[in-house]
């Protein structure tokens, strides 16, 4: 192939703040009846003056921050200018010119991807399209209007559609654990836009066009609709013509983006600043206790985990996925001191045994293991031969596992407790197991 991706992200993510962005309404509308969570502010009459959540413009400066972004002493707001029947006043207050946050990077597969801004603004109401009397039409929900929105905005620095799910979910992951979003994209907390276009081999200038990719709530839509469109511009270069520069929509019935409008350029939108908001001054002070009071993330912690606890790579990864399993982990760990339980004990237990956290306190963990240890004795040559013959017996998950299916170890030791018989605690299997594997 002559070309290669050029890929650049947009991501908006909805902050789960007690009230709306420039309202008192409540922000929780998922599932609720039908502008029932609207006031003449969201439904922008004549007339109603917004006022800045500050909290969400916080919670905005704690993801600039963890972005490694430089937080701008001096922002405002701006109205960004559109017809659409989701957007009742006819203009969105967002952010142009300054932003709360830019210039910040991300790293990824020892990549650093440029992070361009993090910037505030409201989201839109919801068109939902039905069918009423045999009438087929649009109705609109403005409960989601006003709701606060962080849009997140990349350079153009993404090569593949898997540098891209691998930035999204550590993105994801980093909002999660600011605790500021629940980023659940079934429920449109987190929408994804990529925008793609192609550039041949060699050339350094960016293309001439971009094709952005609207509204995708799917790790897996995002990667189908990159490789999609990579091949479909792919095409379109090769009879020596160039790709319009237009917004799409992911279709999944049909595998495909199909057209939605042309792309509008920033002028289009007409920006200037909100008139009804003052521009913004923070001091100095107040932006460094932002950035020095952010947590330890979850690349942090496993180093830490790794170091600290003795436990592998892999489990440490695991429990580092979600902020409340590393929280239980260690706080579970705190606890089991008194009864000499290692980190490694735990770790296996939890991630071996599916622990649900949220049915069963630390406290509770320590006695289940507690009672596992006083399980039958048995004797090393017999459980050496026992796993000899389960691992001979099972060449298909040795070989997946050499080949970094680690996962598969948990079938192995069922089939060696299978195959004695016996209650035998799965921490000794797993550990000779592992010995057995490694030594070939």
């Amino acid at each position: 192939m002559n070309y290669k991706p050029v890929i650049g992200l947009e991501v908006h993510i909805e902050l789960k703040t007690k009230s709306k962005m420039f309202c008192s309404c409540s922000a929780d509308y998922f599932g609720k009846k039908p502008n029932s969570h609207t006031c003449p502010v969201c439904l922008g009459l004549p007339g109603a003056l917004p006022v800045p959540n500050k909290t969400a413009i916080e919670w905005c400066l704690r993801i600039g921050s963890a972005l490694n972004c430089s937080l701008l002493e001096f922002s405002k707001f701006d109205r960004k200018n559109y017809f659409y029947p989701d957007l009742a006043k006819g203009y969105q207050i967002s952010q142009y010119d300054k932003p709360f946050c830019k210039n910040g990077e991300i790293e990824i597969n020892n990549k650093k991807i440029g992070i361009t801004r993090v910037h505030m603004e409201e989201d839109t109401g919801k068109l939902i399209h039905a069918s009423i009397r045999g009438e087929k039409m649009s109705l609109i929900d403005f409960n989601r209007s006003g709701v606060p929105l962080v849009e997140i905005v990349t350079e153009p620095e993404f090569e593949n559609a898997n540098e891209v799910t691998t930035y999204l979910k550590k993105l994801q992951q980093i909002v999660r654990y600011l605790n500021v979003s629940n980023a659940d994209m079934d429920k449109g907390d987190m929408r994804l836009e990529p925008n793609i276009s192609l550039i041949k081999n060699g050339e350094k200038s960016l293309p001439k066009y971009k094709v952005e990719v609207k509204n995708i709530n799917s790790f897996k839509f995002v990667k189908k609709a990159i490789e999609y469109e990579t091949k479909r511009q792919l095409e379109i270069l090769k009879k020596g013509e160039i790709p319009v520069q237009e917004t799409r929509g992911w279709d999944e019935n049909k595998q495909k983006t199909t057209s939605q409008r042309v792309k509008e350029e920033a002028n289009d939108y007409r920006y200037f600043p909100e008139p009804d908001i003052p521009p913004l001054r923070f001091e100095k002070d107040y932006l460094n206790k932002i950035k020095n009071t952010l947590l330890e993330f979850a690349d942090q912690k496993t180093e830490r985990f790794i170091k600290e606890y003795s436990i592998s790579k892999y489990d440490a990864e695991i429990l580092t996925r979600e902020k409340i399993t590393a929280d239980f982990f260690e706080e579970t760990v705190k606890l089991s001191k008194k009864h000499d339980i290692s980190g490694k004990k735990i770790a296996n237990e939890i991630i071996n045994k599916k622990i649900n956290i949220l049915e069963i306190l630390p406290a509770k963990l320590i006695q289940t293991i507690l009672n596992s240890n006083k399980k039958t004795v048995i004797d090393e040559i017999e459980l050496i031969t026992s796993i000899n013959k389960v691992l001979k017996e099972n060449s298909k998950a040795v070989a997946d596992y050499k080949s970094g299916k680690i996962q598969v170890i948990g079938f192995l030791i069922g089939s060696v407790i299978k195959d004695i018989g016996k209650p035998i605690d799965t921490y000794i299997i797993k550990e000779i197991l592992e010995k057995e594997l490694k030594n070939g």
